[in-house]
């Protein structure tokens, strides 16, 4: 008998579900076992008080998580907005987890970086929409947003991806948070990224317009060496798993494996 580690599963948004992660982060359930869930105010959870819709909250709600389903030295995989959430935890325990994986994420956003990347991917006018919504959150530019930005998350740009129509969208979370004068412009975990103990795997796309690559930079110049594993893929936009899943889940695994040998004694 060999214990499998447990993987923790934080969905992006804010305001979305874990739906779009089940189909990839299905694929490891051999070495692992794999937990998703949707956070407080986001997807099929209850909505809760908008005052409860921060990253303290929802990084204490991982970790309770982990706590009442009896999850130990867990390794917590965050994706976009889904890493604010573990970097939020990962910085307030960090003797909890068992390993952090931050795929397109950021430690502290800059948006002026985000508007240049996304001039740069899709030209002024596509720029223009994103920093209409992100400077000032409307449910209006929103839907605009979702329909000319959101397909230069992926590299090869071809329309709006299908995981979006498959999203149980909580808008009022992501008005509630996003942009430069919500928490969104706010938080910065830069100076408390030391405090992480465990091994660290950052994953980027090199055309991630989003949470563009000197947001995980950044993040690894914080780290010591010897505990992190960057990786940012070429030809890459913001979806790491869609657009390079071949070699996105081949790195996954060999970090699993590697945290599973600690666990078992090798």
């Amino acid at each position: 008998m060999r214990r499998k580690p447990t993987v923790v599963m934080v969905h992006g948004g804010p305001g979305a579900d874990h739906s779009v992660a089940k189909p990839f982060f299905g694929q490891l359930t051999d070495i692992a076992q794999v937990v998703y869930y949707d956070h407080r105010g986001n997807g099929r959870s209850d909505l809760g008080r908008k005052e409860e819709w921060n990253l303290t909250q929802w990084g204490d709600d991982l970790r309770g998580l982990c706590d009442v389903l009896g999850v130990e030295k867990p390794i917590v995989v965050g994706t976009s907005f889904g890493g604010f959430v573990a970097l939020s935890y990962a910085t307030r325990f960090p003797d909890h987890a068992g390993g952090l994986a931050l795929v397109s994420t950021a430690a502290k956003v800059e948006f002026a970086a985000i508007f240049d990347a996304f001039r740069a991917r899709g030209g002024q006018e596509v720029a223009d929409i994103a920093q209409a919504y992100w400077t000032c959150p409307t449910d209006e530019g929103r839907e605009l947003y979702k329909t000319r930005c959101v397909p230069f998350y992926t590299y090869e740009n071809l329309g709006p991806p299908a995981w979006l129509s498959r999203v149980l969208w909580r808008n009022e979370t992501a008005l509630w948070f996003n942009g430069p004068k919500n928490e969104h412009g706010q938080f910065d975990y830069r100076k408390d990224l030391e405090k992480i103990k465990c091994p660290v795997l950052v994953m980027v796309g090199e055309q991630d317009p989003i949470t563009p690559p000197a947001f995980s930079d950044t993040i690894v110049e914080q780290l010591r060496p010897d505990q992190v594993r960057y990786i940012k893929f070429k030809e890459c936009g913001h979806g790491v798993v869609g657009d390079r899943p071949d070699e996105a889940l081949q790195e996954f695994r060999g970090f699993i494996e590697s945290i599973a040998a600690k666990m078992n004694g090798n």
